[in-house]
């Protein structure tokens, strides 16, 4: 059984000169303890979908069609109370920079206790003892005396374990991490990634794992969902994606990624930029970068099909026909 899953979701922006579709019938599922990666060049939609499952959509953008279900229960159609219960409860969100999750003006402890407090049945004392508990699990050292300080008396990377301690505050079914560790140096990141992966096996949680970061994807993931202009052009197991790509798009990322056993003077890199949303050709989006179009790709919209292991969004695996 699929703890979350998502069903050609469609979102829409309208404006004066008519309405973008930021994101076009996107569909996966992530079972419990799974673990799926979403990556991509920026403005391939990544945060949009995270931003839609966790309820946190900018106006105007609203989801035009499809559904988000979240252990069977529909959640993309709930009002902004029902909602924000949800949120917190059963989805954890950890973002980019922790700063814009923690309110500067409490303590960390405080913040902690009233999340713990507005999502489970505890009193005071245990909800503190759960605060000092979690900053122990997220690798704060003498938790029960930093459990008063304030989010700028930590550096970065403890900030985001703060952040994290407090997406786990009411032991969430999903977590959406956005760009966890991006604002992080690297010794930092691979402790964040150990401390993520760890939480997933030992809570039975599914993340969601958004970044541009494909080493990050390597050493964190189950699955990996490779987007470009809104759409999902390749989706399977990890170890597939990377060592054999079946979408060029997934190739050209591969590619553009350094080798450490070569010697090369120059990375190689995909020609052009992904198309404005404004400006998204007919047929397949990636037809005018890529190395190995044909007709039907400028003709035609290819959807997900089997390429191996994996599923990907090209006519290449539809027996090549023109």
């Amino acid at each position: 059984m699929s703890l979350l899953q998502v069903k050609n979701l469609v979102v829409e922006f309208p404006g004066r000169r008519g309405t973008l579709r930021a994101l076009d019938d996107i569909s996966f599922e992530i079972a419990p303890g799974e673990i799926l990666g979403v990556v991509g060049e920026s403005g391939a939609g990544k945060s949009l979908t995270g931003a839609s499952i966790i309820g946190l959509l900018e106006p105007p953008g609203r989801v035009a069609s499809g559904q988000i279900l979240l252990q069977g229960q529909r959640i993309d159609n709930l009002g902004h109370d029902a909602m924000r219960s949800i949120r917190g409860r059963k989805i954890g969100a950890i973002f980019q920079d922790p700063l814009t999750s923690l309110n500067p003006l409490y303590s960390v402890g405080r913040q902690l206790i009233e999340t713990i407090r507005t999502h489970l049945p505890v009193s005071e004392q245990e909800a503190k003892d759960r605060a000092i508990s979690l900053l122990q699990d997220t690798g704060i050292p003498a938790a029960a005396e930093r459990i008063d300080h304030y989010p700028h008396q930590f550096s970065g990377g403890m900030r985001q374990r703060v952040v994290i301690a407090l997406a786990l505050a009411a032991e969430p079914q999903l977590i959406v991490a956005d760009e966890p560790t991006t604002a992080l140096d690297v010794s930092i990141q691979a402790q964040i990634i150990t401390l993520l992966k760890r939480i997933c096996k030992d809570r039975g949680a599914a993340v969601m794992l958004i970044t541009h970061d494909m080493g990050v994807i390597a050493e964190t993931c189950d699955r990996v969902a490779v987007m470009y202009a809104g759409r999902i052009a390749e989706i399977g197991p990890v170890h597939d994606v990377i060592n054999r790509p079946a979408h060029p798009y997934t190739e050209g990322l591969m590619a553009s990624i350094p080798d450490m056993t070569q010697d090369r003077e120059r990375l190689n890199q995909i020609d052009g930029a992904m198309p404005r949303l404004n400006a998204i050709p007919t047929g397949c989006a990636f037809n005018p970068r890529c190395p190995r179009s044909f007709d039907r790709c400028t003709r035609e919209r290819p959807e997900l099909m089997a390429a191996g292991n994996n599923r990907a969004a090209c006519w290449l695996h539809d027996g090549g026909k023109a």
